[in-house]
């Protein structure tokens, strides 16, 4: 299982001494809905521990987050980008996962906005519940996802003063 050797992040830690708070904006695609719900909830308590305000957008899928991160990312000190993509038996899988993925570090290199990846690529639906930090799952990515994009959001921030 992944997760093993991850960063422990003090949410509490990143508004540090701004004299503006962060803004997050969480964009999440509608696709399997236990496992999008689960993501979401995560990535809103994330915020919640780190005192931000959230813009939230839901889109229809994996392949709309990273048009819609562009529209959002000037707008805002992060974006966290969920979705889950299941394998299937034909290649559309592979499309729309190397499009979420490009598109997604496009936008965040282009911007300099901090995109966490919360994009969830599966084998199997059981593999995205387990990931989806809902009760009994093993790992919380929506929670990862925000947390990465917070913290390096307020590490550019201290690093532009």
């Amino acid at each position: 299982m992944s997760g093993h050797g991850a960063p422990t992040i003090d949410l509490s830690t990143v508004q540090g001494e701004a004299d503006e708070p962060l803004r997050l904006a969480v964009i999440a695609a509608s696709w399997h809905t236990q496992i999008m719900d689960g993501l979401l909830g995560g990535a809103l308590r994330a915020a919640a521990e780190a005192g931000v305000a959230v813009t939230q957008l839901r889109v229809p899928g994996s392949f709309e987050l990273p048009v819609a991160a562009a529209r959002l990312a000037p707008h805002v000190d992060a974006v966290a980008a969920l979705g889950v993509v299941i394998r299937g038996g034909t290649p559309h899988f592979d499309y729309v996962c190397q499009a979420a993925t490009s598109g997604l570090t496009e936008v965040s290199v282009r911007t300099g906005v901090p995109i966490g990846f919360g994009v969830l690529t599966c084998d199997t639906e059981q593999q995205g519940l387990d990931r989806a930090g809902l009760p009994g799952s093993s790992e919380d990515k929506g929670h990862e996802a925000v947390t990465a994009a917070l913290a390096t959001a307020a590490l550019l921030r201290r690093w532009e003063r």
